[in-house]
């Protein structure tokens, strides 16, 4: 039996899908209220809970031998900041602890890549890379919790638990209900709500080759490693020219100053703390968007032998997805 946390989101529902068509069991752990639109149909057993209730997440654990921890918040904007780092930083501590006590024959925990850090002047970094003082000061709460969360996850592997990491890219493609701050990309795009690209670059992943990323990461990777689940460096310039392309749309053919983006985003973050309501940018998030991030997957191709679906393909899912169920 599997335990997936976060497996409503937009990646764990990927993973139980996967999990589904190997023939394993599958229990799924959702917050309470959560969207469930992505597990219907879907021949799994759902369990309700907080990822810091220490007795929920070993009630859940009960009979299962692999544990798959997605659930964290993804945003750049938050009311209350600090939940970020009780969910994403103490939640993984209770779950792993759990997970420690529950004695799994192997436990796959979902960072990302921020918590790589990037390279200088944009060249591509592997997993040997590590987070730095620049990191820590240009990024976020979202940025700065799966930094800190990874790091307690690597100790409990050194404490004996068998965990593999994996650090995803930025996932794209069908069922991103959120929608996630990466799949705001394409849909700002569709909403016309991007006036031009900084001239950087990041990497993407399919969400669907991500999910598969993690399952084979359970299947072979090695306890106390991390493998970064990304496949596409891509220029924003490129990127958004692709969702042009693909879409129909005119392609936002102007480039931005760094500084004007950046001042674009602290006035969104402003407004957004008067209006309390999420903004399409903030100052953090955009300085991160004002370098590129580039990544060495050969490490989880040779290892793992994580799938790559071109870029293109990922785009037209995902503009498909957003325009058949009323995102735009």
């Amino acid at each position: 039996m599997n335990l997936v946390t976060g497996a409503s989101g937009f990646i764990g529902s990927g993973v139980v899908r996967r999990l589904l068509a190997r023939k394993q069991k599958v229990r799924c752990y959702v917050e309470p209220g959560a969207k469930l639109d992505n597990l219907q149909g879907l021949d799994v057993e759902i369990v309700t809970g907080d990822v810091n209730d220490r007795e929920g997440i070993a009630r859940a654990l009960e009979g299962c031998d692999t544990l798959y921890h997605l659930a964290a918040i993804y945003a750049i904007w938050l009311r209350d900041p600090s939940l970020m780092y009780r969910v994403n930083v103490e939640g993984t501590k209770t779950v792993l602890w759990a997970a420690y006590k529950a004695k799994l024959e192997r436990v796959v925990y979902t960072s990302s890549i921020a918590a790589v850090g990037r390279g200088e002047n944009g060249t591509p970094v592997d997993e040997t890379h590590q987070f730095g003082q620049e990191d820590w000061d240009d990024g976020n709460a979202y940025i700065r919790s799966k930094w800190l969360s990874e790091l307690d996850a690597l100790r409990f592997a050194r404490e004996g638990l068998p965990l593999v990491v994996v650090n995803p890219a930025f996932p794209f493609g069908e069922r991103d209900i959120g929608p996630t701050p990466t799949g705001g990309f394409i849909l700002a795009a569709l909403q016309k709500q991007v006036p031009g690209y900084v001239d950087s670059g990041f990497c993407a992943i399919d969400v669907d080759d991500c999910a598969e990323g993690h399952v084979l990461a359970a299947e072979k990777g090695r306890v106390g490693e991390r493998y970064i689940l990304g496949n596409h460096n891509v220029t924003m310039r490129d990127f958004y020219r692709t969702v042009a392309d693909v879409s129909g749309m005119k392609f936002p053919n102007r480039r931005i100053p760094v500084a004007v983006a950046e001042s674009m985003g602290w006035l969104m973050e402003k407004v957004a703390d008067v209006r309390k309501k999420r903004p399409l940018a903030t100052l953090k998030a955009t300085r991160y968007a004002a370098h590129t991030h580039f990544f060495d997957n050969s490490k989880a191709k040779r290892e793992l032998g994580l799938p790559s679906t071109p870029l293109d393909v990922t785009i037209e899912k995902a503009v498909r997805w957003f325009r058949t169920n009323g995102y735009a």
